[in-house]
């Protein structure tokens, strides 16, 4: 299938601000872009580009004061195939996972796994290790976590997710990160596109979203404890221990967001 996929973001700065990016799709998903996702500025500046240390494409410009536009506009093939599910994948006694898992098993900005061990285990120590357990935690999520745009804040974390009940796609993840990473499961944050294709349409404006990954059976496994179905057509953008290391944009200096559009279109031939 084709993915027509894109944004327009709009800021105002009120001073030349040095502005760094996160906006494009990840390396992996580079041989699917069937037209590429250049990033476009208006008014037009430099931008360099570098991978960070997560394996992620960013870039670093400076805005100009006052108005600044930032779009692309791209195709993507994809399988068409729903997340794979792999509930046989067994999970690794932590003496047993490779080097570069270990930093998805700490505590991380926005996933405060030392006030949510013992909730964990008492909650979820009793499901079968593996993909039963990380499917176990988004089973509990979804079911207890309501969600709405008016609960985002930045500062939230997933210990106020579990105390509050409530928040969007990105607390979800991240109390289904650290209920992963307090039962040994490495888990890490991932963000991208993902349409409504193949579920009924919802009735509000298209975002980006968040998942997150659990490292199984010596691979990464897609979860999403938000919509807690296998999705199809996800795009991916970044991943990171959490939402604080793929930050669309990150601003050094005073700005407002003035527009805010996503689409993720499947084109039909």
């Amino acid at each position: 299938m084709t993915i027509r996929l894109g944004y327009e973001l709009v800021f105002h700065f009120t001073a030349p601000t040095p502005l760094l990016l996160m906006l494009k799709t990840h390396p992996s998903r580079a041989s699917s872009l069937l037209e590429p996702d250049h990033l476009h500025t208006d008014p037009s500046v430099e931008i360099t580009e570098f991978i960070d240390c997560f394996g992620n494409r960013c870039g670093r410009t400076v805005a100009p004061a006052g108005r600044f536009r930032i779009w692309t506009d791209a195709l993507a093939s994809d399988s068409g195939e729903p997340d794979p599910v792999c509930a046989e994948a067994r999970q690794h006694p932590v003496p047993e996972l490779p080097v570069e898992t270990l930093p998805f098993l700490a505590g991380s900005r926005y996933c405060d796994t030392d006030r949510l061990t013992e909730a964990a285990w008492d909650m979820l120590g009793s499901a079968p290790e593996g993909w039963g357990r990380v499917q176990a935690i988004c089973d509990w999520v979804h079911a207890n976590i309501r969600f709405g745009y008016e609960y985002a804040r930045p500062t939230m974390s997933a210990w106020d997710t579990f105390t509050e009940r409530v928040g969007v796609c990105r607390d979800f993840m991240h109390l289904a990160i650290s209920f992963c990473r307090c039962m040994n499961i490495p888990a890490r944050y991932a963000c991208g596109y993902l349409g409504d294709i193949g579920v009924p349409p919802v009735p509000y404006p298209m975002d980006f979203s968040a998942w997150f990954e659990a490292y199984l059976d010596g691979r990464w496994h897609t979860f999403d404890a938000r919509h807690n179905i296998p999705r199809i057509g996800r795009v991916l953008m970044a991943r990171g221990r959490d939402a604080g290391d793929v930050a669309l944009t990150t601003a050094f200096g005073l700005n407002t967001l003035v527009g805010f559009t996503v689409w993720t279109d499947e084109v039909r031939h």
